[in-house]
């Protein structure tokens, strides 16, 4: 209903649509942690080439999330727009996951056919159901710190999925594979696969779509693109999502290389991981709080700039000093585990502006193309990281050159740092003030309520 639409969230709900991102990350974390050394390590493909196609598949799947954002925008049933697709979507995504991971027993080339055919599945398979599940977020409420509330509650989740994927993966490979670890790697996959449907089902069935659109009339695809187009908070934001997770992937992907290779500690690999994600955890949860003592545009400022001196300081850390190294990770952790919930809460905000701007609402568009903008920082990231570790002569599971180890480092540490210093220049940019946000919610609140009134008549 319409007149519930700035209501206060139960606990419940917010746990059961966290449960919707705890389910992605057993998909999204294995990516982000894992993926990029099983195509060098285990699958056998040159680093180069494993980036060249991170860049390629990811851009072309990018491109299919604004067209999933207007399909799901245009869904009508009687359980929503965007709820029904958690149920649809859970087949593919268990197929897809597998396939990712099952090594064929043929050539280099049909080994990079292979990859590039499974990968775009995978991703496809993971635009088709996430798409939906972050546009609900701008659709359960329509209060602004509920909506931050909401949105820890997901990045809780996504984190805690995240450090059970990274701590666990890696012995569950072993258990289920034995001493065939292709084989562990496709059975790791079969079981979060079965896990996410059963969390996807719970996020369905919590969780309810109450914000509706002042504009019930159908608007063209092109319509909603030309209203993106001149969103300047969404712009803003299209771009700070795509630098930042360049910052993101580049640490989270590296960091196994990091430790395997540069430190010579793989034992520790889950436990770095896991830290990481404990710490983001911490950050997402204190989102909230933080947000009551400073603006969301100034906290960011804050956090990402906090981000480039503990990554400059990286680089000068000594292999041997686990401690210190542990320590920084912690903390970069923690400065970037409010990014998520804060950036996604602005999304909603901005699909507000654009529907008090335009009398329009395409929050699954806004969302589409937020997932646009990460999809293709990641890929930009891959690619980097790809390139620079063939340029300098990275070879699999071998002792690394002098060359290598400093592409190593440099990925865990003055890389993300220039892209974090980046962000902090674009995050000036952005418009919406507390202030600004509350005025706009109050004119559509007087909108909804006029719109009520005159349907009742």
């Amino acid at each position: 209903m319409v007149q519930d639409a700035n209501s206060k969230l139960s606990t419940k709900e917010c746990i059961g649509y966290a449960c919707g991102d705890v389910a992605s990350n057993f998909y999204w974390r294995v990516f982000d942690v894992f993926l990029f050394i099983f195509y060098t390590d285990v699958f056998g493909l040159p680093a180069v080439a494993v980036g060249t196609m991170m860049l390629v598949t990811r851009i072309i799947d990018a491109f299919s999330d604004p067209l999933m954002g207007a399909l799901s925008d245009r869904t009508q049933t009687r359980y929503g727009k965007f709820r029904p697709y958690l149920l649809w979507g859970i087949i593919p995504m268990i197929a897809a996951g597998v396939l990712t991971f099952t090594v064929p027993d043929t050539g280099d080339s049909g080994k990079l056919l292979w990859a590039y055919g499974t990968y775009i599945f995978m991703m496809l398979a993971y635009t088709f159901i996430n798409v939906p599940y972050g546009a609900l977020l701008g659709v359960i409420t329509s209060d602004s710190q509920q909506r931050t509330k909401l949105t820890s509650f997901r990045f809780i989740g996504a984190f805690t999925g995240g450090s059970v994927v990274a701590y666990f993966t890696p012995e569950l490979v072993n258990v289920l594979g034995g001493e065939d670890e292709k084989l562990g790697w496709q059975l790791t996959m079969f079981v979060y696969g079965l896990i996410s449907a059963g969390l996807f089902v719970i996020s369905f069935l919590s969780t309810k779509e109450r914000v509706q659109s002042l504009n019930s009339e159908p608007v063209s695809v092109k319509q909603d693109i030309q209203d993106l187009l001149h969103n300047k908070p969404w712009l803003v934001l299209f771009s700070l999502a795509l630098i930042i997770m360049m910052t993101i992937t580049l640490r989270g992907s590296s960091g196994t290389f990091y430790f395997k290779y540069y430190v010579g500690r793989e034992d520790l690999i889950g436990q770095f991981t896991l830290l990481y994600m404990i710490s983001l955890a911490i950050g997402a949860a204190i989102t909230p709080l933080l947000t009551r003592l400073l603006d969301k545009r100034q906290l960011l400022l804050v956090l990402m700039m906090l981000v480039v001196v503990f990554s400059t300081l990286f680089y000068f850390v000594p292999r041997e000093n686990l401690l210190l190294i542990f320590g920084l990770q912690f903390l970069i952790g923690l400065c970037l585990g409010p990014k998520s919930p804060l950036v996604f809460s602005m999304y909603a905000d901005t699909a507000d502006f654009s529907e008090w701007k335009y009398g329009r609402r395409a929050t699954a568009m806004i969302f589409s193309a937020a997932a646009f903008s990460q999809k293709l920082g990641g890929a930009l990231a891959g690619g980097v990281m790809g390139w620079l570790l063939g340029s300098l002569g990275y070879q699999a599971n071998q002792q690394q050159s002098a060359g290598s180890e400093l592409g190593i480092v440099l990925l865990m540490s003055l890389l993300p740092a220039a892209f974090a210093l980046l962000s902090v220049l674009v995050i000036y940019f952005y418009p919406l003030n507390a202030n600004t946000l509350q005025s706009i919610q109050q004119d559509l609140t007087l909108k909804r309520k006029e719109l009520l009134n005159h349907g009742s008549r």
